[in-house]
């Protein structure tokens, strides 16, 4: 009955003892770049006509272009792929959030009456300055998370990456509410400060702490793209650095 006994303990100690598999010292980046449209950057478009009058200027929007710019030509020279996200909407207004809420803050509200980025027209098109390559990817979204009823996760997967680093607008919103569905669904976030922006100041820095607090690093422009070029060690894979 002992020796019984002190096998089963010895096999439970056993599987206990089994160290896990760890992840590899290399990553496997793409880069993201939300919304930078017509609509919401481009003197001209929905956000110029409409926004002022609530606080939705494109000056912020439009500071972020060269730093977008940079980082996406870094990115194409160290071979990393490129994922760029449309935000679309109806123009009968049927795929609208204030169809679906009953509350929705005064503000946000006001927001979504801009008619902006209605599909097939100019102002949905992504900036002819960040224009995507035939290689590059385009994920149409309807929400503020790029993750939400798009293949952008199963592309990422095909693609074996491991980790996001993200630009684009508006910060507090669908750039936040990517990184934060990202992180959660198991890839590491690098947010490039420099090369985001937010017209509402507040939320913006408040995503930045989150993700500086919580979820990851968080670059200048500079920073980053010295980081990719110092630590690439192979096709697509990047070293930690140290």
């Amino acid at each position: 009955m002992n020796n019984e006994v002190d096998g089963s303990r010895k096999i439970n100690e056993g599987k206990h003892n089994v160290m896990p598999r760890r992840k590899p010292s290399v990553f496997y980046p793409a880069l993201l770049v939300i919304d930078m449209q017509n609509g919401f950057c481009m003197p001209g478009g929905s956000y110029e006509e409409y926004g002022c009058s609530i606080g939705a200027g494109i000056k912020a929007y439009r500071q972020i272009i060269p730093n977008v710019a940079r980082v996406i030509a870094a990115c194409r020279e160290t071979q990393i792929p490129l994922f760029y996200t449309q935000q679309v909407r109806e123009a009968s207004g049927i795929d609208l959030y204030t169809r679906l809420h009953r509350i929705i803050p005064k503000r946000r509200a006001e927001f979504l009456r801009i008619p902006a980025c209605v599909r097939g027209t100019w102002d949905a098109e992504i900036l002819d300055e960040l224009r995507p390559a035939e290689e590059d990817h385009i994920v149409v979204k309807r929400r503020d998370s790029a993750f939400q009823d798009t293949e952008l996760d199963l592309w990422l997967k095909s693609a074996y990456v491991d980790t996001l680093i993200i630009t684009g607008v508006d910060t507090g919103i669908c750039v936040d509410n990517t990184l934060t569905d990202g992180f959660n669904m198991g890839y590491d976030v690098i947010l490039v400060e420099d090369a985001t922006a937010s017209s509402w100041a507040e939320i913006g820095k408040a995503t930045i702490m989150k993700v500086k607090g919580s979820y990851g690093w968080v670059l200048t422009t500079e920073q980053l793209v010295e980081m990719l070029h110092a630590s690439k060690c192979g096709e697509g894979a990047f070293k930690f650095p140290q």
